[in-house]
């Protein structure tokens, strides 16, 4: 068989990729503590499993319309409004199979070959990889600790061309935790003013998962000049521990929705209806849950960070959002091991971590920018503090 020429411009996952070795030395009875996924350990409020069972008693076990069902996009219009203050019709939202699948349609729709995205790094491990399957090219601006892993007006700029097509914003970011102010975003509003070939992808998944005072902005909301060059994005996977349940969501002008709807009618028709059904509820019901998930990731991202910070010549950044470390290894880059190895990369540094003390993390590599790792706090607090621990452990062994 001859497979794709595109699929020679992509790799598999990284962060799945370290998930699966870690199951795989789990499974040969090595005590490994994974912090490689991306999930909350928390369960799914009863409340929203209720009303997908409601659902499944009531018959709604059918094809959907392709963009959502009627009572999901009126549930998530009604959220943009109450959350972020942006007015939306249910024809100008679409529901995929999460916030992956929203930007693959909308990739698909708008990318010609040459086309560029623009990507600040830390990036989540799919961005790039999405769109050069799209048969666009990704434009990576890195982004350092020193900046708070942000991007910069000034780069935002120097990053556009005439090809340029989309910037993806994550905030708060995976992996970094980075979140942009209103302030911040205005002035990469400002920018994107002088460019109106250039849309914007707000990927807001992490939303409701923050740690300061500074109410939440997203970049529609800040400039409402950009709303029509503008898809806004989230779901339930995160604040409201549904991962499994598949449902992401976008909101963005009509004609780009229309040509996403048409490009999801042709892959996967519709998500399933008994967790359209689910993420109704989770919109539209009881909110309080959030405030006590936010709480318990707070304490243990200043137990984590602060057992790290403890590490020799570990920098642990403290993120304003999601559930992510993003530690700098700098320090340990040239290190020699117990066993004689140099840590010649973030590679190095995290198969040492795996193989030495058996705690799995993400090169940072893997997320555009390099040398850190990442590691997930969204994991039962007494296993997050021993997997430090040992990474404590692992830099006092260094010679």
């Amino acid at each position: 068989m001859k497979l794709a020429n595109r699929l020679a411009r992509v790799k598999p996952s990284p962060s799945l990729a370290a998930a699966a070795r870690a199951a795989a030395l789990a499974a040969q009875g090595k005590d490994i503590i994974s912090l490689t996924t991306g999930e909350p350990d928390f369960d799914t409020p009863q409340h929203i499993k209720d009303a997908a069972v409601r659902a499944i008693g009531q018959g709604i076990t059918k094809y959907t319309a392709v963009e959502g069902t009627a009572a999901l996009r009126q549930a998530i219009c009604a959220k943009f409004e109450r959350d972020n203050s942006l007015s939306y019709a249910p024809d100008q939202v679409i529901v995929g199979v999460g916030v992956k699948q929203v930007i693959y349609n909308a990739l698909l729709a708008t990318i010609d070959p040459g086309d560029e995205v623009i990507i600040p790094a830390p990036y989540w491990v799919s961005y790039p990889d999405m769109v050069a399957l799209a048969d666009g090219t990704p434009v990576c601006v890195p982004c350092d600790q020193g900046a708070g892993f942000k991007l910069t007006p000034a780069q935002l700029e120097a990053a556009i061309t005439p090809r340029t097509r989309w910037l993806i914003l994550n905030s708060p970011s995976n992996p970094s935790g980075a979140t942009y102010s209103a302030a911040e975003l205005g002035a990469l509003a400002g920018v994107l003013l002088r460019h109106p070939q250039v849309w914007v992808m707000a990927d807001d998944i992490y939303e409701h998962l923050r740690y300061g005072a500074e109410r939440f902005a997203t970049i529609a909301q800040v400039e409402p000049a950009l709303m029509d060059r503008t898809l806004t994005m989230n779901g339930v996977s995160k604040a409201y521990c549904m991962t499994g349940w598949r449902i992401g969501y976008g909101a963005g002008p009509r004609e780009l929705i229309r040509a996403m709807t048409m490009v999801q009618s042709q892959s996967i028709t519709s998500t399933p209806a008994m967790c359209q059904a689910a993420a109704v509820e989770a919109l539209n019901g009881p909110q309080e849950f959030i405030a006590t998930l936010v709480a318990r990731f707070k304490e243990r991202r200043d137990a984590a960070a602060g057992i790290l910070s403890q590490a020799p010549e570990l920098t642990c950044p403290l993120p304003d959002g999601a559930f992510y470390l993003y530690p700098s290894c700098a320090a340990w880059i040239g290190r020699r091991t117990p066993a004689g190895a140099v840590l010649a990369s973030d590679g190095d540094v995290v198969d040492y971590l795996v193989d030495s003390v058996g705690v799995a993390a993400v090169p940072g590599a893997a997320f555009g920018l390099s040398p850190h790792f990442r590691i997930t706090y969204a994991i039962a607090t007494e296993r997050l503090l021993e997997a430090c621990r040992r990474i404590r452990m692992a830099g006092d062994r260094l010679s």
